[in-house]
């Protein structure tokens, strides 16, 4: 196996300028995400719901970087992993935002692109302690097409991720061809297909199941697509249709099938401030510890760490950890055991 770290170090006592070396390394067992990016408004700490024709009072507000792609992208780059980004975004404000955001965590975004004739993707977050709603403004996230894809970058990359089937409209029909070509290639894939907004669920999404090793979806999306209102029946269907599905239930924890193979592991109790982008970072956080080789149990707690600790701070990315914050965050709730010791490690580099 390519160890990314080592290459890095090996590439920097030879004089290879950062970009430079993050461009290589990133090529050689990092991670390719292509979906989505825009900016995230949060107004966090709200008491209600928002109700038409009334108005409330966030107790915080904060522009982040937003998007599900981007957020799984900050939060597996967090934890040492090299990342390769495509996407597009508008040439404005919001757009350069994005980019920096991304630069700023050592993310390669040499295949962003960058359309005059489009605006950048905007969501506006209203979260409260437990849950959150969202409003988003598709603008380029809807653009992005297949052509504009060069799919021959996968080579020699480790592990595929897409997202947010739903909303990249252009996209949607080439997800599965995309996938396939990243397998011939020998790369390990995940999806989260997020939630439909029509909530149609249209059949194509199989396609796109059928060429995935992970399929992450919340217990509301596992409902749906399966059919059943109970949340382990759903597990076992879903299941009999993917080689590995993982619930995310938010503070109740997670629970996953793989091979007929069932795990169920508890969340870790916090004092939540912001929701946003809790389960991308637990998929990040599920995708680190599958990519060090760790079993079912193991990386649904490094996931729930995870996702647990992202809700710490507004925004999405703003709280994720490195491996050292996450292997501490472990230690101080009595999880030391084999989920620390793979932490502890695979030590990283750290952003």
């Amino acid at each position: 196996m390519i160890d990314a770290v080592s290459i890095n170090r090996d590439l920097q006592k030879i004089g290879m300028k950062p970009y430079e070396r993050e461009r290589m390394v990133s090529r050689n067992g990092g991670v390719v995400v292509i979906g989505e990016l825009n900016v995230d408004l949060v107004a966090s700490g709200l008491e209600t719901v928002p109700i038409l024709g009334h108005e409330i009072l966030a107790q915080g507000f904060q522009i982040t970087l937003g998007s599900a792609s981007a957020i799984f992208a900050s939060g597996i780059r967090r934890l040492g992993h090299p990342v390769t980004f495509i996407s597009k975004v508008g040439a404005d404000d919001f757009g350069r935002y994005c980019k920096q955001a991304l630069e700023d965590l050592s993310i390669s975004v040499d295949y962003v692109q960058v359309n005059r004739a489009s605006m950048t993707g905007v969501t506006i977050s209203l979260s409260t302690n437990q849950d959150r709603a969202l409003v988003t403004y598709l603008g380029a996230i809807a653009e992005l097409k297949l052509e504009e894809v060069p799919l021959g970058i996968l080579k020699g990359h480790r592990h595929l991720h897409m997202t947010s089937l739903f909303l990249q409209h252009a996209l949607r029909p080439s997800f599965p061809t995309i996938f396939r070509e990243a397998r011939k290639m020998g790369l390990t894939t995940s999806f989260d297909p997020n939630s439909d907004p029509s909530q149609s669920w249209r059949p194509d999404i199989w396609d796109v199941v059928s060429q995935t090793d992970i399929l992450f979806v919340n217990e509301t999306e596992a409902q749906q697509l399966s059919r059943e209102a109970d949340v382990e029946k759903a597990l076992g269907w879903l299941g009999a249709n993917a080689p590995c599905v993982v619930i995310k239930r938010g503070s109740l924890g997670a629970m996953a099938i793989q091979h007929g193979k069932i795990a169920f592991e508890p969340g870790f109790p916090v004092q939540a401030i912001d929701t946003t982008g809790a389960g991308d970072s637990f998929a990040a956080g599920f995708i680190d510890a599958y990519m060090r080789g760790g079993d079912l149990s193991l990386c649904l707690q490094t996931g729930n760490a995870c996702g647990a600790m992202s809700t710490l701070q507004v925004g999405g990315t703003t709280g994720q950890p490195t491996q050292s914050q996450l292997a501490n965050f472990l230690q101080e709730r009595g999880e030391a055991s084999d989920t620390t010791k793979v932490v502890l490690n695979s030590q990283g580099q750290e952003f």
